[in-house]
């Protein structure tokens, strides 16, 4: 085959370094704003940002040349480095991320998820969230190494 063809989306998930409440909801837009042209910058296809004030959702597709390690570490460098310079000199992203893959036919009902973070985190933590996210992926997980 001469050409390759893929398909690929994934839902990326990060918090906050302590998950400290630093995405307060009056810099969100602009802090997804920026997120979604770092994206779009590194040859992304943002599909949805969203988030609650100790972490983030990215729904985006990607190109078959992207490695996923290192568009987080960039999206993650970038994104803090103007938060930063921009918002909050103290701000931080905390090391590790989730990620999931996305079907086709899953990229609406995700989207969906993540337009309604606010909602969400009326009844639900960000560690209740994301255990939730890790065990529909049967990602096993050492909870007691989960947020060091």
């Amino acid at each position: 085959m001469p050409h390759t063809y893929t398909d690929l989306h994934a839902h990326i998930v990060f918090g906050t370094r302590d998950r400290e409440p630093r995405l307060v909801e009056a810099i969100q837009p602009r802090v997804f704003s920026y997120i979604d042209a770092i994206l779009r910058d590194l040859g992304l296809t943002p599909i949805r940002i969203g988030g609650w004030v100790d972490h983030i959702h990215i729904l985006t597709g990607f190109r078959s040349t992207h490695r996923i390690a290192d568009q987080i570490r960039d999206i993650k460098s970038r994104s803090s480095g103007w938060i930063v310079d921009e918002i909050d000199r103290a701000f931080h992203w905390q090391r590790g991320y989730a990620a999931f893959t996305v079907s086709r036919n899953r990229i609406e009902a995700v989207s969906r998820y993540i337009a309604r973070q606010v909602e969400h985190h009326r009844r639900k933590t960000f560690e209740e969230e994301l255990i939730e996210l890790l065990e529909q992926a049967a990602i096993e997980v050492d909870r007691r190494y989960l947020w060091t």
